[in-house]
């Protein structure tokens, strides 16, 4: 992708998070800068590029896997009204009840945290669990919306980064290979490289340290103290004019009168869905591997070739026809009644439906511009050998702050950092490609973590049934804390 429109391709996302920051109208302000590309690639012809604006928002249909991605966030919201109404949220209150460390609020926190780091396999899932599971739990014990969506967010991406057997690392190894038949990569292998810049991913590491930090001690800086003191003083887990991405009904429908509460019936869907996504990874990516005509593949090439779009998929489904399989059993519901909690649920996500489907599109609408590239190539000028991981990582945290992707930023500054540092080592210059990369992998998460216009972001604040711009400005001081100590730590490493 060339940066052909030079720096009118940024303008687009900064409407956007401009806008969401001012009016905290998230999806008005995603129409606008999807709108403000149109307009641009239509050569500033607004009729024209009001077209180009609509067809990029249905042309996110057009990729199979970002379809299923919307089809199972809606369904999410069945599965969640369903299990609230059956009796098994309920039934989990009483469980977690008998433990003592569930009383307090560090022990609620302490364990949203864990279940984080190791529900690891995909990052939707990871945030989807431990909104799900913790949420009730919280509201009893007046724990902030606000804190729960941070937990979520910072417990997803940089885990699946830290610990990258999973479609992130399948993704990343997939981006090294392509370097690797260029001869960027010297004498070591994709494996090799990305095996040796996890330890280095100080942005992952430094994220996932704060979480346990925050959740052990009740460190609150920024907006995040406002919230906490609001929730713990006045009883309001959400602040007054808060608007919630998933609607109230999906998460506060009580318990059926007829139905008593079972922690099965919300606990067997759950471990059931988990437990889906390994095996539709291992599925897809052993029918992947066998139409790719692979030999002799490795555990990475089976993730690599592996759909996790569809493993997602097939796990909600999964969790969807067991939770039919008991509820009916049990009495609990008709058939009609479950059809129809199912659609309720399901409407319940369209409010986040929305917002993916434009969070993507302004995604394709930067992609289109140039914006990565070109924001990448201001800063090459600049670049000494010292300085070269600690600037991938600003640069690589601004593109994804400002196209809301991580993954995108991934494509678009692998190909670049990798052969730069490949260049420096060419010259008798030493800079370590495994530095790189962390620095492109840590930059990416980074600048996903303080963008209001992020895909993560915005299902972390589904899954807390949080505020999506509360959840942005409380999380925002934490990512600088660990983003600015992450690039100091690059600054020292690069210089040694």
């Amino acid at each position: 992708m060339e940066a052909i429109f030079g720096w009118f391709s940024i303008l687009p996302p900064v409407l956007a998070i401009g806008m969401a920051i001012a009016t905290r109208q998230v999806t008005l302000s995603l129409v606008a800068g999807i709108w403000l590309g149109g307009v641009i690639q239509a050569g500033w012809n607004p009729l024209a590029g009001t077209g180009g604006a609509v067809t990029a928002i249905i042309d996110v249909f057009v990729d199979a896997g970002q379809t299923r991605v919307v089809v199972f966030t809606m369904l999410m919201g069945s599965l969640l009204i369903l299990m609230q109404r059956s009796g098994g949220i309920d039934g989990f209150l009483d469980w977690i009840g008998r433990w003592t460390w569930s009383q307090s609020r560090r022990g609620a926190q302490l364990m949203a945290s864990i279940i984080g780091l190791g529900v690891f396999i995909e990052s939707t899932i990871t945030c989807l669990v431990v909104g799900t599971v913790s949420r009730p739990l919280f509201d009893r014990l007046k724990i902030s919306r606000e804190k729960l969506a941070y937990i979520c967010d910072s417990t997803s991406a940089p885990v699946c980064m830290l610990i990258p057997f999973n479609g992130w690392g399948a993704t990343v190894l997939g981006l090294l290979g392509a370097q690797a038949a260029l001869g960027n990569l010297g004498d070591s292998g994709p494996l090799a490289v990305f095996v040796a810049a996890v330890p280095l991913n100080f942005y992952s590491i430094a994220a996932v340290v704060l979480v346990f930090i925050v959740s052990a001690t009740g460190w609150h800086i920024g907006p995040m103290k406002e919230a906490e003191r609001r929730a713990e003083e006045e009883g309001k887990v959400l602040r007054d004019g808060a608007r919630p991405v998933v609607d109230d009904e999906v998460i506060m429908t009580p318990r059926k009168p007829e139905a008593r509460p079972r922690l099965d019936n919300m606990m067997v869907p759950l471990v059931a869905m988990v437990l889906m996504v390994f095996a539709g990874i291992a599925i897809t990516g052993r029918a992947g591997v066998s139409a790719a005509g692979l030999e002799n593949p490795g555990l990475m090439d089976y993730l690599n070739q592996a759909s996790g779009s569809t493993s997602v998929l097939w796990a909600v489904l999964l969790a969807l026809v067991l939770m039919a399989v008991m509820s009916l059993s049990q009495g609990i519901f008709t058939v009609q009644e479950y059809v129809d909690l199912s659609f309720k649920g399901a409407g319940g996500m369209l409010p986040l439906a929305a917002l993916l489907v434009l969070a993507l599109a302004l995604g394709a609408t930067c992609s289109a511009l140039g914006t990565g590239p070109w924001v990448a190539q201001q800063v090459q000028p600049f670049l000494t050998p010292a300085l070269v991981a600690p600037l991938v990582f600003l640069v690589t945290g601004f593109i994804a702050f400002a196209t809301g992707s991580s993954w995108g930023t991934f494509a678009i500054m692998m190909p670049l950092a990798v052969p730069l540092a490949a260049t420096f080592n060419a010259e008798a210059a030493v800079v370590s490609v495994p530095l790189v990369v962390s620095a492109v992998l840590g930059g990416g998460v980074f600048g996903d973590h303080c963008s209001p216009i992020s895909d993560t972001s915005v299902v972390s604040s589904m899954a807390a049934a949080s505020d999506h711009i509360d959840h942005v400005r409380t999380q925002l001081p934490y990512a600088l804390v660990a983003g600015g100590a992450a690039f100091v730590v690059y600054l020292v490493v690069g210089v040694v």
